[in-house]
């Protein structure tokens, strides 16, 4: 399955600011309520924005997203999958219905006018927010898969999954006082429901309600475990019967493991299909 949420980028804040974790191997807990535990600072500041966490986040988003580990083979996917968005393609399933494709479509456009898409964008601008295909028959999903042969919109992709998803999704996870796992369970969230107040950012808000974040003196396995539990209600709200493997046996396993750091190996499954990162 993909995401699910109508991305509405214009109505959501990007948040940009990250909390800086301490790394001094000699650190002890602050007795203050509210202060960060002696692990938490232990942290290293990147978190999952480290290049081999960033890739684990991918491989892990990719066996949900795309059945695979091979992150880079999903540059040229593209296919209607029934959920009433459209196209899904590429690296992180930009969706024709939700905006995030015409962006990076157009982005990727004013940088290199000439390439193979651009002459679906008055299509992709009259179809956007809705599950049509006019306009973009036959030829367009061909042309998304000649085009991810190309670097620079591969480059693109990674942009636009860094800009738009990844990046909010880690320096809301930091600002809350949560590790690698906590990030990279914001990241999952923010890409299958979409930002807005009908995605992440709704989720998150009825989270806190149930538990408070790190940063506010909470634990951090209760409130992982609240939020997992508020998304997985908002996946079968939204999608009566719909597979919620990739929280139940990769995130909440993961989870009930103590695994915060998300240290490899990881081994998981999901849609029944059973992953290893060694």
């Amino acid at each position: 399955m993909k995401r699910a949420g109508v991305l509405m980028l214009a109505a959501v804040p990007v948040v940009l600011a990250a909390t800086a974790y301490g790394s001094s191997s000699t650190a002890h807990d602050d007795p203050r309520p509210g202060a960060p535990s002696a692990a938490t600072q232990r942290r290293a500041p990147e978190g999952l924005a480290a290049p081999a966490m960033k890739n684990l986040a991918q491989e892990l988003v990719a066996s949900a997203e795309n059945s695979t580990l091979d992150w880079h083979s999903a540059y040229a996917y593209i296919q209607d999958i029934g959920d009433g968005q459209g196209y899904t393609a590429g690296i992180i399933g930009f969706c024709t219905g939700t905006h995030d494709l015409l962006v990076l479509v157009e982005h990727y456009t004013a940088a290199h006018p000439d390439n193979g898409l651009a002459r679906y964008l008055p299509a992709l601008r009259k179809i956007d927010g809705t599950d049509s295909h006019e306009g973009l028959d036959p030829g367009f999903p061909a042309a998304w898969r000649a085009e991810a042969k190309v670097p620079a919109f591969q480059a693109a992709q990674d942009a636009e999954r860094d800009r738009i998803y990844f990046d909010p999704a880690v320096s809301a996870a930091k600002r809350d006082g949560l590790g690698p796992l906590g990030q990279f369970i914001y990241y999952d969230a923010i890409v299958f429901h979409g930002p807005g107040t009908d995605g992440f950012y709704g989720i998150r808000e009825r989270a806190t309600r149930r538990a408070e974040p790190p940063a506010e003196g909470g634990s951090e396995e209760a409130y992982l475990s609240a939020f997992l539990d508020v998304r997985r209600a908002t996946m079968r709200a939204e999608h009566p019967g719909i597979d919620t493997t990739r929280i139940d046996t990769a995130q909440r396993k993961f989870l009930e493991e103590g695994n915060l750091e998300l240290r490899t190996p990881l081994v998981w499954k999901v849609y029944g299909e059973t992953y290893k990162v060694p």
